[in-house]
């Protein structure tokens, strides 16, 4: 089953910060990085359900990105009745938890 995978307006700021920071426009490997970090976030629209609980609430999910030091979660939520993941964040994984609700 195909899931429709949604980025919310916090996400799609974090994507870009992200590109921004990691000089993406003018570094190939940069670009590259940041590619494969799009193409994870597009992938939950298969198995979703393969990222693991977070600790910050038990109904949010997260993958990891990239290597030490330059970890990042990507979390979500699965919405199974109407087939759509919302990306709701991607921080750095050294970052303290997040509020879930803070609209940041």
């Amino acid at each position: 089953m195909a899931y429709r995978v949604e980025v919310t307006a916090r996400a799609a700021r974090d994507l870009r910060r992200i590109y921004r920071d990691i000089n993406a426009d003018y570094a190939r490997e940069a670009a590259d990085w940041f590619n494969g970090l799009e193409a994870l976030v597009l992938s939950l629209e298969e198995y979703p359900s393969r990222g693991a609980p977070t600790t910050e609430d038990g109904n949010l999910r997260h993958l990891l990105y990239g290597n030490r030091p330059a970890v990042y979660r990507v979390i979500y939520a699965i919405d199974e009745v109407g087939a759509v993941v919302r990306v709701l964040h991607i921080r750095h994984g050294a970052r303290q938890n997040f509020d879930p609700v803070s609209p940041q």
